[in-house]
């Protein structure tokens, strides 16, 4: 994977308090001539991740499930394809 960030913020924006994850960016699918620009982005979002978690495992598998989600839209996988491998 080239050119891609992984940040981590606290929260989630305004509009989608409870999500977890996000990637911001041009998924490999649907590039042409991509040269030149900023990294795409996959930010994870603690506390609503610590929101729905119990335990120290729980987070650890809820970032990796978040993590494998969001590289999946990076590759042009969607939703759909998602829920039906199992990682939505």
């Amino acid at each position: 994977m080239d050119n891609v960030v992984i940040l981590v913020e606290d929260d989630a924006p305004a509009d989608a308090p409870d999500l977890l994850g996000l990637y911001e960016g041009t998924p490999l699918t649907d590039r042409g001539d991509y040269t030149g620009v900023l990294p795409d982005a996959i930010r994870l979002f603690r506390r609503p991740i610590l929101r729905i978690c119990e335990t120290y495992d729980d987070v650890v598998e809820e970032v990796q499930i978040t993590v494998v989600h969001e590289i999946a839209h990076h590759f042009g996988i969607d939703d759909d394809r998602l829920h039906e491998l199992g990682w939505a």
